[in-house]
């Protein structure tokens, strides 16, 4: 006979049992878009009651919601849909060089709502808090229509202590040990996680993007605030001891190059820069489409200046990227941003450059591909910041 203690034991056991199961389900529910609960069940190997009670749960929560699949050609009963619920929601920030964007992103992966604020010049910590939260304010009938707002992720350019959001260095911002997610918290009144925007692009990408069921990739992201790069190993984002691995923008490329505002020579993002694509295509600025036309109408047309700056920069990119495949083996590098453009613009130069260097067989399972969310990538990567606690411990709103 079981001691009262040992019956006591078992509940809890039972009961992590459960809070495990019901976090399995949920992450695979917000990962992979609306699925079947059978699909889940085969998935997660548990028996359809047990499946059926933890939906049943999710439900309750408010966290899914079940559907009638669409007719089908299948006999007997058809499993029911299960979707995460696109009215929780978490709210994403995003401090740039001359903006402070915000969106507002539901479980499923949905972008509602993307409003970027133009400052006109680099924001300070405090000022782009106190922009953030006004923008969030100015959200709140969007707000109001959620069934739940999680809290606030927020994707900064530069190198952040993960443990509480202190941006130890950001220097295109020019912010040095800047408590952020506690400023931001502060003035919100919401939780808040921050942590490098690279790294949060390269999970969005293997989540929702181009890099969906690669365990092993290596996502680079090219902007006004320079390069970032994201890593993830064996499915699992490779952080370092305080959350800044991954910095390939500081990749000797060139040691004969220019000084970097990091202190070293050569750096990759030195090297390889929008500013100077729109120099030499003429243009004061340029979003990513209209970057994508100005380049292929420079190649068409064969203007040698954007040729030679093109060729140049793919040469210094193919320079990283083997150092990146020979380090990390991955299966898949992404380029986003700008660098996105310069891989579209001649995908087989970039492709052969990098094969020419790397060793044949790290590079030998290797694809080199565009990130696919585009402006939405870095609301969608720090949104996951705030879902994530969540999802490793479903709760109702009275909990959260």
């Amino acid at each position: 006979m079981k001691t009262s203690n040992e019956r006591g034991q078992t509940g809890t056991n039972l009961d992590a049992i459960r809070r495990h199961n019901l976090a399995t389900v949920l992450g695979m529910v917000h990962r992979s878009g609306p699925v079947a609960r059978s699909a889940l069940t085969q998935a997660t190997g548990l028996n359809r009651s047990t499946v059926g009670a933890l939906v049943g749960e999710l439900v309750e929560l408010g966290l899914v919601a079940e559907r009638e699949p669409e007719t089908s050609n299948r006999v007997g009963r058809p499993s029911p849909v299960v979707a995460a619920d696109a009215q929780v929601v978490a709210l994403a920030v995003n401090p740039e060089v001359d903006a402070v964007t915000v969106g507002v992103v539901g479980l499923d992966g949905t972008v509602h709502r993307r409003v970027r604020y133009a400052t006109g010049h680099v924001p300070t910590a405090p000022e782009a808090a106190a922009i953030a939260a006004a923008v969030i304010d100015g959200l709140r009938p969007d707000l109001a229509a959620a069934a739940r707002v999680v809290g606030i992720g927020v994707a900064v350019p530069g190198l952040v202590r993960e443990g509480d959001g202190v941006v130890r260095l950001a220097p295109h911002l020019e912010w040095a040990d800047e408590p952020f997610a506690a400023q931001l918290a502060e003035a919100t009144g919401l939780p808040v996680h921050a942590a490098n925007d690279a790294r949060l692009g390269a999970n969005a990408e293997r989540l929702f993007g181009a890099g969906r069921g690669a365990s092993h990739l290596v996502y680079l992201n090219g902007g006004a605030s320079g390069i970032g790069a994201g890593v993830i190993v064996g499915g699992e984002p490779l952080t370092g001891v305080s959350g800044y691995a991954g910095e390939l923008g500081h990749t000797l490329v060139n040691s004969a190059g220019i000084r970097c505002h990091c202190g070293a020579v050569g750096c990759l993002e030195t090297e390889v820069s929008q500013r100077a694509l729109l120099r030499v295509l003429g243009l004061p600025a340029a979003d990513p489409d209209e970057l994508d036309r100005a380049l292929a109408a420079a190649v068409e047309a064969g203007e040698p200046e954007v040729v030679a700056e093109i060729e140049r920069q793919l040469g210094f990119l193919a320079t990283a990227l083997r150092t990146a495949t020979n380090v990390f083996n991955p299966e898949l590098i992404v380029l986003g941003g700008f660098l996105g453009s310069l891989h579209a613009v001649a995908p087989e130069r970039l492709a052969s450059l990098v094969a020419e260097q790397a060793l044949s067989a790290s590079g030998e399972h290797l694809a080199i591909v565009r990130a696919e969310l585009g402006s939405r990538i870095l609301m969608i990567g720090a949104a996951e910041l705030a879902f994530a606690p969540l999802i490793a411990a479903p709760s109702g709103p009275s909990a959260a």
